[in-house]
C-alpha cells in the first residue's frame, strides 16, 4: 500500500524552528511534504489573499531530514489550496499544521493561521491538525519576543502531535475533523495529562485596550499602542484552562453551520421586501 501523503504547513514562516520540528517528528508516519509561507503569516485565519493582484510565486526550500519543502508567498490557507489542488503531486491525506509559538486557544482560534490551514483543508475533505504550544510570559510588556521563544520544547510538543497524527492517519476522524492541539511548554514526562475540552472564551493572556499615539511629523496618522491585560484564570474544561493547567488540550472544531432562526422581525422585514418570492 502507499504511504499517506502528508502536508505539514504553519503560519510563522518556512524558517520557523517549530515548523522543521514538526515534519521531522511525523517523517516516520508517510510522505511529507512541507509548503509554507515564504514569511510570517500569523493571525491570517482561513485567508488566502487577492490571488489577482498577488500572483503568488512558490519556491524550493532545503529543511534537513525533509525530502520536499516548498515556500509559497501567500498565508498558509492558500499553501493549503494549492496542495489540495495538486499543484505538489496528489492531494494530502492529512495536513499537520505548526508547530505555533503561542496556544491557540479562545477566540484565538478565530484568527489563528496555523488553525486556518487546517480549517481549508477540511474544505476539500482532509482532516487537519493544528499544533500550538504555550510560550511562558507571553503578553508580558517588557519581554523581547526572541527571549520568549529561546525556551521552547519544540520536541515534547513535536512527540505528542506525531502520536495524535499516527492514529489520525490509522482512523480518520469523520467528516474530514480538525483537531485543535495545544501542550504546554513542558517536557512530556512534565504534562499532568490531558482532556477533551471545549473552545474557551479567551486566551490566557489578552490585549486589553489599543490606543491611538500621534505619529510625528505625519498629521492625521497615528500609531496603535496596545496594552495587555492580566493572566485570565478560565474554567479548567475549556482549552485555555487545560493547557494553563499544564495539561495537554485537544478540541475537535466544528464546521461553520447556520444556526435554527429565532428572528421574527428579521423574517417580518423580509417577507414584506419579497412579496413575490415564490417560496413563501
Amino acid at each position: 500500500m502507499a504511504r499517506p501523503r502528508i502536508l505539514v504547513t504553519n503560519d510563522d514562516g518556512i524558517d520557523s524552528v517549530g515548523l522543521h520540528v514538526l515534519a521531522r517528528a511525523v517523517a516516520d508516519l508517510g510522505e511529507v511534504t512541507v509548503v509554507a509561507p515564504d514569511q510570517e503569516f500569523s493571525g491570517a485565519g482561513a485567508a488566502i489573499g487577492a490571488l489577482h493582484i498577488m500572483q503568488p510565486e512558490v519556491h524550493s526550500a532545503d529543511i534537513d531530514g525533509i525530502d520536499t519543502a516548498w515556500a509559497v508567498s501567500g498565508p498558509p490557507a492558500l499553501c493549503v489550496m494549492f496542495a489540495r489542488l495538486g499543484a505538489f503531486g496528489s492531494p494530502p491525506d492529512l495536513i499537520v499544521s505548526g508547530i505555533n509559538p503561542g496556544a491557540n486557544v479562545g477566540r484565538s482560534v478565530y484568527h489563528s493561521g496555523t488553525i486556518g490551514a487546517a480549517l481549508t483543508g477540511r474544505n476539500g475533505r482532509i482532516p487537519g491538525l493544528a499544533v500550538s504550544q504555550s510560550v511562558s510570559n507571553f503578553g508580558i510588556e517588557g519581554q523581547a519576543y526572541d527571549e520568549m521563544l529561546a525556551g521552547q520544547k519544540w520536541h515534547a510538543a513535536a512527540e505528542v502531535a506525531a502520536v495524535v497524527a499516527a492514529q489520525m492517519l490509522a482512523e480518520p476522524p469523520p467528516d474530514a475533523g480538525v483537531m485543535n492541539l495545544n501542550v504546554p511548554n513542558l517536557e512530556v514526562d512534565e504534562m499532568k495529562g490531558w482532556r477533551w475540552t471545549k473552545v474557551g472564551e479567551g486566551p490566557p493572556r489578552a490585549v486589553s485596550q489599543a490606543v491611538l499615539e500621534p505619529k510625528l511629523g505625519h498629521e492625521g496618522s497615528y500609531k496603535v499602542k496596545l496594552s495587555w491585560g492580566d493572566e485570565a484564570h478560565p474554567p479548567k474544561e475549556t482549552d485555555t484552562g487545560t493547557v494553563m493547567d499544564d495539561r495537554i488540550s485537544v478540541a475537535w472544531l466544528s464546521r461553520i453551520t447556520a444556526l435554527d432562526p429565532q428572528t421574527p422581525h428579521v423574517d417580518a422585514a423580509l417577507s414584506r421586501l419579497t412579496t413575490h418570492d415564490p417560496l413563501r
